[in-house]
């Protein structure tokens, strides 16, 4: 699909919803492990993960706001 629909289906949104809170969750759950951990190394890996999951809510955010993809 080269476009987003102007309308999506109820389960549509429910599957973006669930993609949203995976990320979100994966975020959270990786601030903890920061939280706890002094590897530098594993730090710097974290910090990246962290990142590339808000990314992704980013983007789904970007998409579901112009209606574009």
């Amino acid at each position: 699909m080269e476009k987003v629909p102007n309308m999506i289906s109820t389960k549509d949104l429910s599957y973006i919803t669930d993609m949203f809170n995976w990320h979100i969750i994966a975020v959270e759950k990786y601030e903890a492990y920061l939280n706890q951990i002094k590897d530098k190394e594993c730090s710097k890996k974290l910090d990246s993960l962290i990142e590339m999951h808000l990314q992704v809510c980013s983007n789904l955010l970007s998409i579901l706001e112009s209606g574009e993809n």
